[in-house]
């Protein structure tokens, strides 16, 4: 803080680079958003996987919407979540086509739907290294229109240094990339640290 507080000293002839400075200050590396419409709305968060998964990995489109819909919950201002119990169960009960006909029946505004078109955590047999593959939309549930749409690059944990089996349970070790698979995703729909990304490497021999 000294030295930053000591460049906006130097800099005290630019106001524009005072104020640049000042504001780094504040919010240090967080970005914005690239989207917005989730705030004050009541979403309901979907996945879906869009080819077969492996017997392991059954329940992995539940997982991943649950992590997501807490992470917007936490993040996104005055937005309402519904109830991942009652999406999962809605959908269990139900044959459905598309993410705007759960939207509506489950009365939501909006639905967050990601397609899962790959997830795997293995790289061979000794060791782990999560991939996976998604395309992530919003849709409108009153107009059915497509309001946001993206395809992430491919998720990679760790990106640069699989994990031996024999130090964790696989069982843990999906845990843990599906949380780093959300936040990846909700990184989408709020404020967030720039670099977040960067320590992956280190956190998986956590």
């Amino acid at each position: 803080l000294v030295p930053a507080l000591a460049a906006v000293a130097v800099l005290g002839a630019s106001g524009c680079n005072m104020f640049l400075m000042a504001t780094y200050l504040i919010k240090g590396n967080n970005v914005p958003p690239e989207c917005t419409c989730l705030k004050d709305k009541r979403v309901v968060v979907v996945c879906r996987p869009v080819v077969s998964l492996h017997y392991a990995n059954a329940r992995v489109e539940q997982d991943l919407a649950q992590q997501i819909a807490g992470l917007l919950r936490k993040n996104v201002p005055k937005i309402k979540v519904v109830d991942q119990r009652k999406a999962a169960e809605w959908m269990d009960q139900n044959q459905w086509e598309d993410y705007v006909e759960v939207g509506k029946a489950l009365h939501a505004e909006l639905v967050l739907g990601v397609d899962l078109e790959q997830f795997s955590i293995l790289q061979g047999q000794t060791l782990y290294q999560g991939r996976a593959v998604t395309h992530v939309k919003v849709y409108d549930c009153k107009t059915g229109e497509l309001v946001f749409s993206k395809r992430p690059a491919p998720s990679v944990y760790p990106p640069n240094r699989p994990v031996p089996t024999s130090e964790k349970q696989e069982s843990e070790f999906r845990r843990e990339f599906i949380r780093v698979l959300a936040d990846q995703i909700g990184r989408n729909f709020y404020e967030h640290d720039a670099y977040a990304d960067i320590a992956l490497d280190a956190k998986s021999m956590e």
